[in-house]
C-alpha cells in the first residue's frame, strides 16, 4: 500500500510537500496510462490530464526527483469515451502554477511523463513546427547550419518544368519549358500543389495579420533571419514566390506541379523524375487569387525589402479571378485526363466540383485587399450566411473568408445590407459546439464533438477547430474559448487516446516514422523536427500497404500507427501543420508573457 509522508508546508495553497516512502517508490513506475501534453502548461492556464482505468480516486503533482509532492488533487468519476472505449477520469491541476517541471501520479498505477509549467511554454513548439516548412523547402541547399544533422543537398531546381498536355496553349504549347522553383513539398512527397497551398498558406499569413507583433519577434535561424522581415514571412515567401510561377500568361493558374508518379524512398536530391505543370483550373486559379491577394496586403508593410512584391501579387490576384470568372467550372479530374493526355498522372489529385466557396473566398480577399466594393457583392456573403459554416479544410474554404471578414469588418460600412454582427455571430455560433464539447467531453477536448473528426489527417481537424476558437475568443474575448482551444493542443501534444505527442521532435512518447521521404530515406534515426503527423483514422485506407505492420485497434481514436507505410494516419503535410503553427503561434502570443 501506498503511504505518503508529511514532509513540510508549501506557502502556495497551504499544500503540503509529501515525499514518497521508499515502498512508494518502488510501487512507482511509468505509465503510458496518464495521458498530458508532453510538452507542458502556461502557469495561468488551465492544466488537466487523463488517467486510463484509474485503480485510486487522488492524484499527485510530483517533481521530476520522483518524491516531492506538489499538489493533490480528486479524480473525476470514470466514463467511457465513446471514441476510445475507454474508461477516464480527469485530472485538473490548474490552481497549480509554480514554474518547473513535475509528472502526475497516481497511485497503484504510476507516474506520467515529465512535463513543464513556465511561461512561453509553446514557443519551442511554435518555433518548431513554422521551422518544419524549411525542412520542405524544394530548389534550396538546406545547410548544417540552419538544418543541423538534417542538410541535405537541394532538390527540385525545377527551372525547367514541362507543361503537360492537358495545360498546353498556342503560346504554351506540350513540352514547352518553363521556370518554378521554390515552394514546399506538399507532404510525404516531392510534388507541389496549388488547391493544397492555398489553405496552408493562407493560414500561416493569417498568423500574421493577427498577431503582428509577436511574429516579428521569432527568430528561426532560417537563411533569411538576417535580414529586416519577420522570419514568418520569410518563410511564407519562399511558397508565395513559387505561387506566382504557376500563373500562366492569360491568368488562369496550373492546379500543380508533380511528377507523373510519386518518388520512391530517395532522397530530394536523387529524385531526377521529369516534372510537369498540369491543367488550369477554376479551383486553383481562385485559391490562387486569394492567397495572393492576402498576401498583397500583408507585404504592402515591406515595399522596401521587396519592391514590386505587393503590387505584383495584387496584379496576379485579379488576373487570376477574372480568368476563374470566365471559366468557372474547369474541374480537375485526373482519370480523365489520363485518358486524353501522355504521361499519365498519378499523384494527389486535390479535386473538387464545387467552386462557390472559393469565388466567396477569393472575392473577399480581393475586397479587403483593394477596397473595390464590386468584390465583395460578387463574394455573395448573404449566401454564406444563410448556411451552417463548417471546419475549413482544401476543399472548403468559405470560412476562411468569415475570418477575413470579421478581421476587416470596418469596411462593411457601406454596405447596409450585411450586418457585421452576422458574421462574428455564426463564427461564434459553430465555435460553441466545440466549446461545448471541451467542457463536457471524457478527454476534455474540443476534438471529438463526433466520430466523424477521426479521418484521413484528424489532427488538422483538432487544430482546426483551435484555430476556430481563438477567432471565437479574439471576437468575443470570452476566455473559454482560450480554454477550449487549448485543449485541443493539449490533445495534440499528449492528451489523446495514443498516448503520442503527433509534433515530431517533441514529447516523450513521440512520433519517430511518419511517412515522409526525407525522413525515411536520410539514415537519420531521429525524423524532421516540426512535423505534425496524421493522427487516428480509422478508415485504415493504407492497411493492406503494410506489411507487417498491423493497427492494434479500430477505436476511432486509437487508430493509427507509428510506421513509415502508414500514409493514411502518419502521413506529413503542409495543410496539416499550417493549423498547428497558427494555434500554437495564436496561444503563445495569447498566454505566453
Amino acid at each position: 500500500m501506498i503511504k505518503l509522508v508529511n514532509i513540510k508546508k508549501l506557502a502556495l495553497f497551504s499544500l503540503p510537500i509529501l515525499l514518497l516512502t521508499p515502498e512508494a517508490q518502488s510501487q512507482s513506475k511509468l505509465t503510458e496510462d496518464i495521458r498530458l501534453n508532453q510538452v507542458g502548461f502556461y502557469p495561468s492556464g488551465p492544466k488537466t490530464a487523463v488517467v486510463v482505468d484509474a485503480p485510486s480516486d487522488k492524484f499527485y503533482v510530483i517533481k521530476e526527483n520522483l518524491k516531492d509532492t506538489v499538489f493533490t488533487g480528486q479524480l473525476t468519476p470514470g466514463v467511457i469515451w465513446e471514441h476510445s472505449k475507454e474508461n477516464v477520469s480527469k485530472a485538473d491541476f490548474s490552481k497549480f502554477k509554480t514554474p518547473g517541471t513535475y509528472r502526475v501520479f497516481v497511485p497503484k498505477l504510476g507516474y506520467s511523463f515529465p512535463f513543464e509549467i513556465q511561461e512561453k511554454v509553446l514557443l519551442p513548439v511554435a518555433k518548431g513546427s513554422i521551422r518544419g516548412y524549411y525542412y520542405q523547402r524544394a530548389s534550396i541547399d538546406l545547410t548544417p547550419e540552419h538544418a543541423g544533422k538534417w542538410a541535405r543537398p537541394a532538390g527540385h531546381p525545377d527551372n525547367k518544368v514541362m507543361v503537360h498536355g492537358s495545360a498546353a496553349t498556342a503560346t504554351r504549347p506540350e513540352k514547352f519549358e518553363i521556370s518554378s522553383p521554390r515552394g514546399w513539398y506538399d507532404a510525404g512527397d516531392y510534388n507541389k500543389y496549388i488547391v493544397n497551398s492555398g489553405i496552408s498558406t493562407y493560414t500561416l499569413l493569417f498568423i500574421y495579420e493577427q498577431f503582428p507583433k509577436f511574429a516579428d519577434t521569432v527568430k528561426l535561424n532560417i537563411p533569411e533571419s538576417k535580414n529586416n522581415v519577420p522570419d514568418l514571412l520569410d518563410e511564407i515567401l519562399w511558397n508565395v514566390r513559387w505561387m506566382l510561377t504557376m500563373q500562366d500568361e492569360d491568368g488562369g493558374v496550373y492546379h500543380k506541379l508533380t511528377n507523373p508518379s510519386f518518388d520512391g524512398y530517395i532522397m530530394p536530391a536523387d529524385a531526377k523524375a521529369p516534372r510537369y505543370v498540369v491543367q488550369k483550373g477554376t479551383a486553383a486559379s481562385l485559391d490562387f487569387a486569394a492567397v495572393t491577394a492576402q498576401a498583397s496586403r500583408v507585404f504592402a508593410k515591406y515595399k522596401k525589402e521587396f519592391p514590386g512584391l505587393s503590387d505584383s501579387l495584387k496584379n496576379a490576384a485579379v488576373k487570376a479571378y477574372a480568368w476563374a470568372k470566365k471559366n468557372p467550372n474547369i474541374e480537375y479530374r485526373q482519370t480523365t485526363l489520363n485518358q486524353k493526355f501522355q504521361p499519365g498522372i498519378r499523384t494527389g489529385e486535390y479535386g473538387d466540383t464545387k467552386f462557390e466557396d472559393e469565388f466567396q473566398w477569393a472575392a473577399i480577399e480581393l475586397f479587403v485587399t483593394t477596397g473595390k466594393g464590386a468584390y465583395f457583392e460578387e463574394s455573395k456573403l448573404e449566401y454564406s450566411l444563410a448556411q451552417t459554416p463548417s471546419i475549413p479544410d482544401w476543399a472548403s474554404v468559405s470560412t476562411l473568408g468569415l475570418y477575413t471578414i470579421a478581421q476587416n469588418k470596418s469596411k462593411l460600412a457601406e454596405f447596409e445590407n450585411i450586418n457585421p454582427d452576422v458574421i462574428t455571430g455564426k463564427i461564434v455560433s459553430l465555435a460553441n459546439k466545440y466549446k461545448e464539447n471541451a467542457e463536457k467531453s471524457a478527454y476534455g477536448t474540443a476534438m471529438g464533438t463526433s466520430g466523424g473528426d477521426f479521418r484521413w489527417g484528424s489532427n488538422s481537424i483538432a487544430a482546426n477547430q483551435g484555430v476556430l476558437l481563438i477567432q471565437a475568443y479574439l471576437l468575443t474575448k470570452d476566455k473559454n474559448y482560450l480554454d477550449a482551444a487549448q485543449s485541443n493542443m493539449d490533445y495534440l501534444l499528449g492528451r489523446n487516446a495514443t498516448g503520442y505527442c503527433f509534433l515530431t521532435g517533441f514529447g516523450s512518447k513521440k512520433v519517430m516514422h511518419p511517412h515522409t521521404r526525407p525522413s525515411e530515406a536520410d539514415g537519420i534515426e531521429d525524423p524532421v523536427p516540426g512535423l505534425l503527423a496524421g493522427g487516428p483514422n480509422p478508415g485504415q485506407e493504407d492497411k493492406a500497404d503494410c506489411p507487417g505492420s498491423v493497427y492494434t485497434s479500430t477505436a476511432h481514436a486509437k487508430s493509427y500507427i507509428d510506421h513509415k507505410c502508414s500514409y493514411a494516419s502518419n502521413e506529413i503535410a503542409i495543410n496539416w501543420n499550417a493549423p498547428f503553427v497558427y494555434l500554437s503561434f495564436a496561444l503563445e502570443a495569447l498566454r505566453g508573457k
